[in-house]
């Protein structure tokens, strides 16, 4: 199977790819426009392989997919590439809806024409997975589990177009019959991460002693999905997943953002002892704009229909996570230079016109 990744080059598509390649022998072409969150360094482990192709380009043009899609000829498409960080979408709403939103359209008419012209037995084994979040369905109570029927309810314009392009996906599903399925994870971590987002920020502002902030009272909850769990999930979803379908991959670990920030710490103090604890070093800042305190998925429909289960649960995912920023300082540190852990989302007071 070749199988055409956009956002290859990002945390999640990196993985997908490495896992394509390296686990099950698929040809892969990794399609990314290479912004400041991707990183080909994350495809090192697979660059070398004759199953490997990278394609620079922007998925808002419809001229460059075109050209991929005609080239390599894929037999499947996994659709990852996104401006993904909420802090970001904040205070630059307009790249989130051009890239997530306009950028799903362009990929789902470019893939439907590829679809078209192809040999009516190839045409009929495409397929068309398009990777969303559980942020779509808004903030949850003290009880209950995210499942495929919860009604969207989109905070942050991250979560906003991202719910627009499952919607977009879904439509050309009912109007075009396009071969798609939906994946809907929550929170991702592990090795090979952007360092904006919580566990690496932590992780690295730790090793330098810097502050380690954490939004209100670090009493918000996110579901943790070790990256590795979550691309195993996904190409077996691409593969056994009901065209029109939602599916909830999550990893049933529940933590609140403090307990996170503490269990890092402490894996610290007993990788890369300082001399201090490192829980000393936890600063709580002003929460951001519309922060949803609770998400949680229900996997149950994965487990069960595509036969899926989590292999990391938090505690030992996130050790080898620790460890592995540790050791691969080689990979992060360019990236500090363009970001050096300041923070993000901070809405400047509206001034009259």
């Amino acid at each position: 199977m070749r199988v055409m990744v956009t956002g290859g080059a990002g945390f999640i598509g990196s993985a997908v790819c490495r896992h394509l390649v390296r686990d099950l022998g698929h040809g892969v072409v990794n399609v990314d426009a290479l912004t400041y969150a991707a990183s080909l360094s994350s495809l090192d482990p697979t660059a070398g392989s004759p199953l490997y192709a990278f394609e620079q380009a922007d998925i808002r043009d419809r001229a460059a997919i075109d050209a991929v899609l005609a080239r390599h000829q894929p037999d499947a498409i996994m659709h990852l590439a996104a401006e993904s960080h909420v802090d970001r979408s904040i205070t630059g709403a307009g790249v989130f809806l051009e890239t997530n939103i306009m950028g799903t359209a362009v990929v789902l008419e470019a893939v439907r024409a590829y679809r078209e012209a192809l040999p009516a037995e190839k045409r009929d084994a495409l397929r068309m997975l398009h990777i969303s979040t559980d942020e779509v369905y808004g903030s949850l109570g003290p009880e209950g589990l995210f499942t495929e029927e919860t009604p969207y309810d989109p905070s942050s314009p991250y979560s906003a177009s991202k719910a627009a392009s499952d919607h977009l996906v879904r439509a050309w599903v009912r109007t075009y019959g396009m071969p798609c399925v939906i994946s809907n994870c929550s929170n991702n971590y592990g090795p090979y991460h952007f360092p904006e987002k919580l566990i690496p920020l932590v992780i690295l502002n730790a090793m330098a002693g810097k502050p380690l902030p954490v939004y209100g009272d670090g009493s918000n909850i996110r579901d943790w999905l070790y990256v590795e769990d979550h691309a195993r999930a996904l190409v077996m979803v691409l593969e056994k997943g009901r065209f029109g379908e939602k599916y909830n991959i999550g990893g049933r670990n529940e933590r609140t953002n403090l307990q996170v920030v503490e269990q890092i710490c402490d894996l610290m103090d007993e990788m890369a002892p300082k001399g201090f604890a490192h829980r000393d070093l936890i600063t709580f800042v002003t929460d951001r704009p519309g922060h949803d305190h609770r998400y949680a998925i229900d996997a149950t429909k994965t487990e069960s229909e595509i036969g899926w289960s989590a292999r990391e649960n938090f505690d030992s995912g996130i050790a080898k996570t620790v460890r592995w920023y540790l050791d691969n300082e080689a990979w992060w540190a360019p990236l500090r230079k363009s970001y050096q852990g300041e923070r993000l989302g901070v809405l400047k007071p509206a001034t009259a016109a």
